[in-house]
């Protein structure tokens, strides 16, 4: 260890700038919040608290109705997100490549669009006036319009839609990688036996595309439950009665509308707790490698 150390010791000066930011920005934030949700901070001001911050939050309606909202939203987001890129990039990858080149192109370029616009953009689809884009269509139909972002029980669904109907291009692109990668003497074992193209994809592509799976599990939960800019844009911050508000958009309105820091700084330790609990558990049930 110490021969180790003496020999390789000087390569750390390498990642020391690196290490240097991500405490500063990083690490000493999450530690100054862990402590902070332990104080009745304002902005001239704190007080040790302990645990009431904690206790505050969990007789509060309107955050365990945050929280119920976020883990709806997630839920239901990252379920679609990940089965429809999975799908795309499954349609994707018979083709020639460079037709693979333009869909993952095609599918990759909204990411590089503003977060805000785009919500600016679903804002104006599912606005409850007749001139909205969904209401239009839906006139077209013969179907009354919907009240969409304007009602209390349809703007959840509303937001949720606007996610879903999203196509995540990151992960199309991931798992169109990822597929070109898979051995091919294992389909070729398969039709050999007789299967057909769902018998292949369902117990070869799915099973070796875990890891792949994986790390979008983890990724698109954590990006979920952080929706801020999505809520904010399409419904002003929580939308009618608080029917579309989530964790992070009551953290934003509690420390900067409300100054109340240290209410603010335990609703965001209650995310991240909850941020390590899914992902661990996501970790133990897919961890598993798949060999054949």
């Amino acid at each position: 260890m110490g021969a180790a150390l003496r020999r390789h010791g000087w390569s750390y000066l390498f990642v020391l700038p690196t290490f240097a930011l991500f405490v500063v920005f990083t690490l000493l934030p999450v530690v100054q919040a862990f402590a902070l949700s332990l104080q009745s901070a304002r902005i001239a001001s704190s007080e040790w608290v302990g645990m009431a911050n904690f206790v505050t939050l969990a007789e509060d309606p309107v955050f365990r109705q945050a929280l119920g909202n976020t883990v709806l939203y997630s839920l239901v987001v990252v379920a679609a997100q990940l089965t429809l890129a999975l799908v795309v990039a499954s349609l994707i990858q018979p083709l020639g490549r460079k037709s693979q080149t333009f869909y993952r192109a095609l599918f990759y370029l909204p990411l590089v669009n503003s977060a805000i616009l785009v919500a600016m953009v679903w804002r104006w689809i599912f606005n409850p006036n007749p001139y909205g884009l969904a209401n239009t269509v839906l006139g077209v139909l013969g179907i009354e319009p919907f009240r969409w972002i304007g009602s209390s029980d349809q703007a959840l669904a509303a937001v949720i839609l606007s996610a879903v109907l999203t196509i995540p291009g990151g992960g199309v692109v991931l798992y169109s990688a990822a597929m070109g990668a898979l051995p091919r003497e294992l389909y070729e074992a398969a039709e050999v036996e007789g299967a057909g193209p769902l018998t292949k994809w369902w117990y070869i592509t799915v099973p070796l595309l875990k890891p792949t799976t994986l790390y979008l599990l983890v990724v698109y939960t954590i990006l979920a439950f952080q929706v801020f800019e999505r809520v904010y844009v399409m419904t002003n911050g929580g939308g009618p009665n608080n029917a579309t508000i989530t964790i992070v958009q009551l953290v934003y309105s509690t420390a900067f509308q409300f100054g109340r820091y240290g209410l603010a700084s335990a609703m965001a330790v209650v995310l991240f707790i909850m941020a390590v609990a899914v992902a661990v558990v996501q970790f133990r049930s897919l961890r598993s490698d798949v060999e054949y």
